[in-house]
């Protein structure tokens, strides 16, 4: 085993201790005070924030790791990202940011002297200023840790095709706990190390959450070494609260498990690997919870319990003994060490630093990572175009279009591009890709195996958390790449996807954030064709929660064809600082537009289907109603109503409206996609109704088109949670959103009527009853629902 970290020199142990003081110091000074920053004077109430806000029990093992990795880096060179699971620690490293001085970059204000670090203390988790977690306006993070669960998934997902990239994860005991969390550690499994950077996991066992023991800090020691043993980890351990002991013993368990990292990655990159999955280290760190603060408060044990979680001193602003404390307290970490006159950082705490500021962990362009992007190397989608001689007489697989679309994105961008999928690429008729790719696979391959190999790059387990999160990361360190899942199992990690877009809609605020890839997910599988599976896969949920984000970020597209879906990929290819939701079912369905009808469509985000409607036989005037649609099986059936209008009452004037950028039906001044109010009127009128069909909730569209004119007049037909294992027809029976349902809607609500009408809607509910009869005895749908074509009722 290579040796490539020392031991621990005396001069190395005085900078990162000094350096470890400094950053608790900071991280008290935070979450208590408003005024008197160096203590100067006694502290008097009048000092402390009105409100105590902020987590102070986790905050001193993370600088503690921190610290010690800066010396790996000064030592080594080795490029590092850091990971901080427990994101309420996030003082420690607004701390870290700013001793190693990319903080006052990022905010002028908080210099390094007396006047800077007051502001940075009042800034903190204050109105106005930052929040109290490890989040996007803290320099050297991109894992916001609020919602626990994702730190290691995250770190996976930035060292894949990063080879010089060193990921440090650190995992609290109360997020282990996590579902996740639980899942993640299987990272190991896709981590070639040829290719792909190191993962070194910490799991810090400080002992408690935030009210109670922790799981894995009170099972047998020797339980929990199996348990990480058994998911292919080799376990090192660093346990006490003594210094300067506890640095020397972390400092030698940081050189083990960088030495074994580096043979392993040495092994794989000369030709001496015989392809087994390594046995990669990780780190348990055993240290109180609350370190070096306060060991009793009020008769009660503080220091190492979960008491020490949040705020350790309460009533410090109005009881003279407790102020007295937290004053003990902040100069027990010997300020005159740490601090110069001016309050900048003394020489002894800077010697702990990086001396580059992007070989920092808080500088590094990795955790900014629209300084490494690269745009992707695009193929041109209209030669994957589908031929369109005659609209919808023959049904084709959209999704095996856009599988074709990302094999040239693989080939072109063998390093910057990956698909994300939990088990289904084939299933979602993406599987074009293995042609240009396997999927990764660092276990056992057996001769049953197919397009599973150490060089995959297609990213396939049973986790959406672990797929989700691992592009979350690959898009944050300045990659791109589309996380594909059933329609209704989006809903499993959909509270990522709300905190992605979340990240992204405050780093647009900042300045010093660069721009990032897109976050682009796939539906298929969709609610309206996941008849076989039943109930369980029926559900459009993530659309709504989409039309929830923020309009910056949120962006959603229903293409109705394999056309239509090839011009939204490369658009959202392209993209930077959004959410791209794509739905589009993977089962054969009709093609409606050319290639080149389907980029002026789409370019448009909607328009007005001359063919599918009948105003060219009419002259200049108003239609009788206007069928709008958006969703790929909404769009068959609205089509397929107006077929049946225009054949059975053809002097009912019918327009029909197709959507493909949902988000174009919110007004300008709400959304910035927004259409405005002229081209909304041009396609639906002002007075005339309208029959929506939607992929989604009605709700939603409802929701849209607020502040519209007279939005009442629309009426809305989409999922209504009707569902069980049936036929494909049957669904939108279910749901009331079939062709007859439109076309009694289209009865009801037109402005005028012509001879005929009553007789038509007799014959839809005759055609339901039929339907409903036929399926249980055949089995299957009417044929001239099953084999429906345009030409054809």
């Amino acid at each position: 085993m290579a040796e490539l970290l020392p031991k621990l020199d005396d001069s190395e142990l005085a900078s990162i201790d000094a350096w470890w003081r400094a950053n608790n110091y900071l991280t008290v000074g935070m979450i208590y005070l408003q005024a008197n920053p160096l203590l100067r004077e006694p502290l008097s109430p009048d000092h402390i924030k009105p409100r105590l806000l902020g987590h102070w029990g986790t905050s001193p093992g993370l600088a503690f790791i921190w610290a010690h990795t800066s010396r790996l880096i000064k030592r080594t060179g080795q490029k590092c990202l850091y990971i901080t699971g427990p994101g309420h620690g996030g003082p420690a490293i607004v701390g870290a940011s700013y001793l190693e001085g990319t903080y006052t970059p990022a905010f002028p204000y908080a210099t390094q002297d007396a006047e800077g670090m007051l502001k940075l203390f009042r800034t903190f988790s204050a109105p106005g200023g930052i929040p109290s977690h490890a989040s996007v306006t803290t320099p050297g993070s991109i894992h916001e840790g609020g919602e626990l669960g994702y730190a290691l998934i995250h770190a996976f997902g930035s060292v894949f095709d990063n080879p010089d990239l060193l990921t440090i994860a650190v995992v609290g005991d109360g997020e282990a706990e996590t579902g996740p969390l639980e899942g993640s550690w299987k990272g190991i499994s896709f981590l070639n190390p040829e290719r792909d950077g190191a993962v070194l996991p910490v799991l810090h066992l400080n002992g408690g959450k935030i009210a109670a023991p922790t799981v894995l800090a009170r099972k047998p020691r020797e339980e929990v070494t199996k348990l990480f043993e058994g998911h292919g980890y080799e376990v090192i351990e660093v346990e006490g609260e003594d210094t300067p002991g506890m640095h020397h013993r972390f400092a030698e368990a940081l050189a083990t498990a960088y030495a074994k990292i580096k043979d392993i990655q040495d092994a794989a990159r000369t030709g001496s690997w015989d392809g087994t999955r390594p046995v990669w280290p990780m780190i348990i760190l055993r240290s109180p919870k609350g370190w070096t603060g306060p060991k009793e408060f009020e008769g009660k044990k503080m220091e190492g319990t979960w008491r020490s979680h949040q705020v350790p001193l309460s009533g410090v602003k109005t009881d003279p003994e407790h102020l007295q404390q937290l004053e003990a307290w902040m100069r027990s970490y010997n300020l005159d060490e740490l601090f110069n006159a001016d309050g900048s950082p003394t020489d002894l705490v800077k010697a702990a630093n990086p001396d580059d500021p992007e070989m920092t962990m808080s500088g590094t362009p990795y955790a900014n990572g629209g300084k490494l992007m690269r745009p992707l190397e695009m193929p041109d989608f209209r030669a994957m175009a589908v031929a369109v001689e005659q609209r919808a007489t023959e049904r084709v697989e959209s999704t095996r279009k856009l599988g074709e679309f990302m094999r040239e994105l693989y080939r072109l961008n063998p390093e910057t591009f990956r698909l994300f999928c939990p088990d289904e690429t084939n299933s979602n008729r993406l599987g074009a890709v293995f042609a240009a790719s396997d999927r990764t696979w660092m276990e056992e391959v057996t001769d049953d195996d197919e397009k599973l190999s150490r060089n995959g790059r297609v990213m396939e387990v049973l986790s959406e958390h672990n797929t989700h999160g691992w592009l979350e990361a690959y898009n944050l360190t300045g990659r791109h790449g589309l996380f594909a899942t059933y329609e209704a199992f989006a809903m499993v990690s959909a509270s990522q996807t709300i905190q992605h877009g979340k990240w992204l809609q405050e780093a647009g605020e900042l300045e010093w954030r660069e721009s990032i890839p897109s976050l682009n997910i796939l539906l298929s599988s969709t609610a309206w064709r996941n008849d076989h599976n039943g109930f369980s896969h029926q559900g459009p949920g993530m659309l709504q929660l989409l039309l929830n984000m923020g309009p910056k970020v949120a962006r959603v597209y229903l293409p109705p064809d394999a056309n239509s879906l090839l011009w939204v990929a490369d658009h959202c290819f392209r993209s930077t600082d959004y959410v791209n939701l794509i739905v589009q079912d993977k089962q054969p369905q009709p093609q409606w537009l050319t290639m080149e009808e389907a980029v002026d469509h789409c370019t448009r985000g909607a328009s007005v289907w001359e063919w599918a409607g009948n105003e060219d036989q009419f002259g200049p005037g108003q239609p009788d109603i206007v069928l709008a649609c958006a969703g790929d099986i909404m769009t068959m059936e609205t089509v397929a109503a107006a077929e049946i209008i225009k054949a059975k009452l053809p002097a009912m004037r019918i327009r029909v409206v197709n959507v493909v950028n949902l988000m174009t039906l919110r007004r300008p001044k709400d959304h910035p996609q927004g259409m405005s109010e002229t081209l909304f009127r041009e396609l639906f009128t002002d007075t005339q109704d309208v029959v929506f069909a939607f992929h989604g909730y009605p709700g939603g569209i409802h929701q849209l088109m607020h502040g519209r004119p007279d939005a009442d007049r629309f009426r809305v037909r989409g999922f209504i949670e009707q569902g069980t294992t049936t036929t494909p027809f049957d669904m939108v029976v279910k749901n009331r959103a079939s062709r007859y349902h439109l076309v009694i809607d289209a009865i009801n609500n037109a402005k005028a009527l012509p001879a005929g009408a009553d007789d038509l809607k007799k014959w839809c509910e005759a055609q339901l009853a039929r339907h409903e009869e036929y399926i249980v005895e055949h089995l299957e749908d009417m044929p001239e629902v099953r084999d429906w074509t345009l030409s054809e009722l």
